[in-house]
């Protein structure tokens, strides 16, 4: 057995940055991903860089807490249950945390699966982006009451400052309060990327980072995502530099589904999904702002023109 506090798993924007954070806190990190390149440079950092799962599993004391930063779906299900998957070094009481972007239905099967091994599962909707990975992330937990009070101490690392952590229920709860949280978040930059694109082809030559400074200061229509918008204008007034494409994850169409398994119309969010779609077959102003301002949240990429 090794002295790392805890395990960290998925080094990617999100998952290096969150790793950066912990360090910082003075809590000894064991480290691992696919990309060797990845746990070299965290290893010059102080974490604990670890070949294979296995190597990591062993370099904590028990009962270990691993906090997973991994796509969803097959990358996931891999590093879980995969041949040198998780599951085959963990001990009972060990407690594994998802902190990507699963769908919340996936997640209960895996923690039932992990509990017929005597090891907790608790998914993590992790909102903030790359800034939040740094600062304070904002967690939205599901999972066994008692497990989240074991994990406490390292979810209120990865959220202290800027973010905050909140248990919120059972099983698959944290990944489908997430899901919501991001349905919404696709209907505010629908918006956003509209009102500028409608300010753009105006009767008016405004200065649209003007605009959107002055939206932060009172407005009712102020927040991060116009601070975002701000952000994105200043270093590129009209956003000729990119194209409006808009890419995306899952969880948007996850949450249509669901809302109108049970009767929610979702009206709003449903369109800005559709818009999403759309800014892959025709170039927007309104995709651009939405790229932009996605770029700037989470660090995602967004398409350069030649």
């Amino acid at each position: 057995m090794g002295n790392s506090s805890y395990g960290m798993v998925g080094l990617g924007k999100m998952g290096a940055l969150a790793v950066e954070n912990v360090l910082s806190k003075g809590f000894k990190v064991a480290v691992f991903d696919v990309n060797q390149e990845q746990v070299n440079e965290l290893s010059k950092l102080g974490a604990q860089g670890c070949r294979s799962l296995k190597e990591l599993v062993d370099s904590l004391e028990a009962p270990r807490v691993i906090w997973l930063m991994v796509p969803a779906g097959d990358p996931i299900e891999e590093v879980l249950f995969g041949e040198n998957g998780l599951s085959q070094f963990l001990s009972p009481g060990d407690i594994v945390i998802d902190g990507g972007n699963s769908f919340y239905r996936d997640s209960v099967r895996r923690s039932k699966r992990l509990a017929e091994l005597g090891i907790q599962y608790l998914d993590s909707g992790s909102s903030g982006g790359t800034e939040g990975a740094k600062g304070g992330l904002c967690l939205m937990v599901g999972g066994n009451p008692d497990a989240f009070a074991q994990a406490k101490p390292l979810l209120e690392v990865l959220s202290v400052g800027r973010g905050a952590c909140t248990y919120v229920g059972a099983s698959g709860a944290g990944h489908y309060t997430k899901m919501v949280h991001n349905a919404i978040e696709y209907g505010m930059l629908q918006a956003i990327g509209e009102g500028f694109e409608l300010l753009d082809a105006g009767p008016y030559e405004l200065d649209l980072q003007q605009i959107a400074q002055l939206w932060t200061k009172g407005s009712i229509v102020s927040g991060h995502l116009m601070d975002l918008a701000e952000r994105a204008f200043a270093k590129d007034t009209d956003l000729s530099k990119i194209t409006g494409e808009v890419g995306g994850g899952s969880t948007g169409s996850w949450a249509i589904e669901e809302a109108w398994k049970v009767g929610v119309p979702f009206e709003a969010i449903a369109l800005s999904y559709a818009a999403r779609l759309r800014s892959r077959q025709n170039d927007t102003f309104a995709g651009k702002v939405v790229a932009a301002l996605r770029n700037e949240f989470g660090g995602h990429a967004m398409v350069i023109k030649d």
